[in-house]
């Protein structure tokens, strides 16, 4: 099958894109940057038309994992990747006679900061979204289940928490603040979430692809199904950072209002690194979210193969 993976460069896209490889279909990647993978490459940009259109040229399946991912930013530099970009490789890919189409989004599509206990997937839902990059995923899913019809099937898979081995998203935060003395456990850490490790999740991706007929339409989570609290998903990934646990703790609602104030003052800046704390940072770390994973696991027949111990074991050894 001739399959073309979207961004790459992102630790998930660079694992389903080797995952394809290693099976034997015919890759191509598209990105900004060079991949180092032993696959054919496009550069360009997900906001270029003639770009993607070149990408999706001679393709049977997509599987778009490029997305804008920022804490902070305007929301034009969202709209244009994660909204405007996801439309235009989906106009193209129907044009190109591409038959299979996954999207990877996040469970943040329909959270409105309450708790998530056993949740399904609802449907995506941009009005009760907090901040740039959940609001701009929810309407790219949308835009994305809105294409699927009999010649094009369409998938949306949201894996929650993605991390492992060279993780700059969470992992590398985590580790990054703590070594700095900045990183603090909102309220107690007792809240527990799911989290997904990159290869189960790129595994989730790889068998959404092959199911796409059978699946169109559909949005699916992708996790563990291993929930842990806050403060044990934390203290592990320092412990295989080899990095001490702060002890400091901040409430909830402390969190919630200084992130809010943290993304006002760094917006008007016009700055590009992460605050110390986003509101819906806080909302994540001090509530519970996590999901039934039946449903996901019956319609891609998925199940994870690497558990989270295994996982923090890999880490470490990527550490050392």
């Amino acid at each position: 099958m001739n399959v073309l993976v979207t961004g790459a460069t992102s630790m998930l896209g660079r694992a389903t894109a080797k995952l394809l490889l290693q099976r034997g279909d015919n890759v191509t990647v598209f990105q900004r940057s060079d991949s180092g993978l032993d696959a054919k490459q496009i550069l360009g940009d997900m906001t270029d038309r003639s770009d993607i259109r070149s990408a999706v040229d001679g393709q049977d399946a997509v599987i778009h994992c490029a997305a804008k991912v920022a804490a902070v930013g305007e929301w034009h530099d969202f709209a244009s990747v994660n909204v405007e970009g996801t439309a235009v490789l989906v106009a193209a890919a129907t044009e190109a006679g591409v038959s299979r189409f996954v999207h990877v989004s996040s469970p943040s599509v329909a959270h409105g900061g309450e708790p998530l206990v056993g949740a399904p997937a609802s449907p995506a839902d941009p009005t009760i979204t907090h901040g740039g990059y959940a609001t701009s995923k929810a309407h790219g899913e949308l835009v994305a289940l809105a294409a699927n019809s009999s010649d094009l099937a369409v998938v949306a898979i949201r894996p929650h928490l993605v991390w492992g081995p060279g993780d700059t998203q969470l992992v590398g935060r985590i580790v990054d603040r703590a070594r700095v003395g900045r990183l603090a456990l909102v309220g107690p850490g007792a809240a527990l979430i799911d989290t997904t490790y990159v290869t189960n999740a790129a595994d989730a991706l790889v068998a959404a692809l092959d199911a796409a007929n059978e699946l169109g339409g559909r949005a699916l989570v992708v996790s563990n199904g291993q929930p842990r609290t806050v403060y044990e998903l934390i203290s592990r990934i320092l412990l295989a950072a080899g990095v001490e646990m702060p002890s400091r703790h901040v409430p909830a609602q402390i969190a919630i209002g200084g992130g809010a104030v943290a993304e006002k003052v760094w917006n008007r800046l016009g700055r590009t690194d992460d605050p110390p704390m986003t509101s819906f940072l806080a909302e994540q770390l001090s509530t519970a979210h996590w999901f039934d994973q039946r449903e996901t696991r019956s319609a891609l027949g998925w199940a994870p193969r690497i558990s989270l111990d295994e996982g923090f074991a890999e880490l470490a050894l990527s550490f050392r």
